[in-house]
């Protein structure tokens, strides 16, 4: 028997099958695109994402062997902090505004009321920042045809499956609505945002069931209708979740486009400086995140530029120069500084450059730049007492061993370095297999996709490169604050 996981990301939509314990019997996907309309915005068509579900299915069903009667259950998961409007009977009235858009930059609300951003953090622990659901959600009333209520991708694509207007707790906690200590919307931050509670969908935890296939969702997927679908939760979660994190002391690292670092904290943690937020977790702890910079996005950026034809040659040229560069710094904010702290207007940059320095130099920069980044959310993670013991790598940067080696070097931590990167759709299967029943809980989930053969290797730190990259940080450090006076 077998079970889907579905991830809905920002490019492609990808679907593992696997069998009841989890093990990868076969993959599919399908490709998609974002549209710019104007500078600053980013959207997507959700009918791409329906149009390449089912031949992804039938992809990874038929490189499993397996046939549509073997599916005894389907989970999803995908990007956070999109948000499309839909009508009364869930068809889309409004293209998805996804997670990068900036367009509702100017729908944030004067605080009010005495709720200063220290009490906001406090509250929802999320920044205040206008990629966040609410401001987009703000912007589509003033802005575009009239919607009933309002998905993130997730949340839609499990109503168009079963019917169900329902998402989970992760998710919520990235609206900038939902109370932390109530685990629910807060009506205060309902009103500030001008948004009612039903244009929002019901909250439950991610493994519980959302519903079965209906008709319609039987249609789109090719598989059987009655078949079990969880609530599914968002991308930034279901990443480490897949790769078996569901306790503290592994900081989770995932070098996709963007590169998001977090970890997991039994109680709320609340950064008073912003670096990090706080978001529900599958299992009821707390991932306190950074939700990250172009990182994977950087080296795409520079093999273009420099014209190297694939990442392994841009690879190999970082591997034949030493540590530090010699003395060429990154800075990795070509959209906007995500670390040592949110500062949206920076922009990225070189420094040290001289002729001597050649395409390797330049890819190892930009390597060590967003290690360095990553090392910012590590020493801010600590200070908050928040167990990070060692760091599992993961998404297609995590195919780099000497990324993961400098990542190491970095911070003096083990590095454990998943050989199947793409655990987003993993984490969705672990859900189904739980909402279906399959599966007693995540922890047991959990340890049979750990019992997977080959499933990861561990680097550890050596004491000469970590010497020279405290030096190099330093600089680093002191490279952001002189130009602060240019963001």
């Amino acid at each position: 028997m077998a079970i889907i996981g579905i991830d809905v990301g920002t490019q492609s939509l990808k679907v593992v099958v696997t069998g009841d314990d989890l093990t990868v019997l076969g993959e599919g996907s399908g490709r998609y695109s974002v549209r710019y309309p104007e500078p600053g915005w980013a959207e997507q068509d959700v009918r791409d994402w329906q149009s390449v579900l089912a031949p992804a299915v039938a992809q990874a069903l038929a490189a499993a062997g397996l046939q549509a009667a073997d599916v005894r259950a389907v989970g999803v998961s995908g990007q956070l902090d999109g948000c499309v409007g839909v009508d009364s009977d869930g068809k889309p009235t409004t293209p998805c505004i996804i997670w990068c858009d900036r367009r509702a930059d100017s729908e944030m609300p004067a605080w009010s009321n005495g709720l200063g951003v220290g009490e906001f953090m406090r509250r929802t622990g999320v920044v205040a920042d206008a990629t966040h659901m609410a401001a987009k959600i703000r912007w589509l009333k003033r802005h575009a045809d009239a919607a009933a209520r309002y998905h993130q991708p997730v949340s839609y694509l499990v109503e168009q499956l079963t019917g169900a207007y329902v998402f989970d707790h992760g998710l919520a906690s990235t609206t900038m609505l939902y109370a932390l200590d109530t685990r629910d919307f807060d009506s205060e931050l309902l009103d500030m945002f001008e948004i009612d509670r039903a244009e929002l969908p019901a909250i439950a935890h991610a493994s519980d069931r959302a519903g079965t296939l209906s008709d319609t969702g039987a249609a789109l997927t090719g598989l059987r209708p009655g078949t079990p679908v969880a609530v599914g939760t968002g991308d930034d979660f279901a990443t480490p979740l897949g790769a078996g994190l569901v306790s503290p002391g592994r900081m989770a690292c995932v070098l996709g486009t963007g590169e998001v670092v977090g970890a997991l904290s039994h109680d709320a943690v609340f950064d008073p400086g912003g670096l990090v937020e706080t978001h529900c977790y599958a299992n009821d702890d707390f991932f306190i995140e950074n939700p990250g910079w172009l990182s994977g996005g950087a080296m795409s950026w520079l093999r273009e530029i420099v014209g190297v034809g694939d990442f392994d040659a841009l690879d190999a040229a970082a591997s034949s120069v030493p540590p530090g560069s010699d003395d060429l710094l990154f800075l990795p904010a070509l959209s906007g500084a995500m670390a040592p702290e949110w500062i949206p207007t920076a922009r990225g940059c070189f420094y040290g450059l001289t002729t001597a320095h050649g395409r390797g130099h330049l890819a190892r920069a930009v390597m060590e730049g967003c290690a360095f980044a990553m090392l910012d959310v590590v020493e801010r993670l600590i200070a908050l007492d928040v167990s990070v013991q060692s760091i599992l790598l993961m998404g297609g940067g995590a195919r780099s061993r000497l990324w993961a080696e400098i990542r190491s070097y970095v911070t003096g931590l083990p590095v454990e370095r998943v050989r199947r990167v793409d655990t987003c759709p993993v984490g969705a299967a672990m859900l189904a297999a739980v909402a279906a029943g399959i599966s007693n809980d995540l922890e047991q989930c959990a340890e049979l996709v750990a019992n997977e053969p080959d499933c990861r290797d561990v680097l550890a730190g050596e004491p000469e490169p970590y010497a020279i990259y405290r030096e190099s940080y330093q600089r680093y450090q002191l490279l952001f604050e002189q130009l602060r006076p240019l963001y």
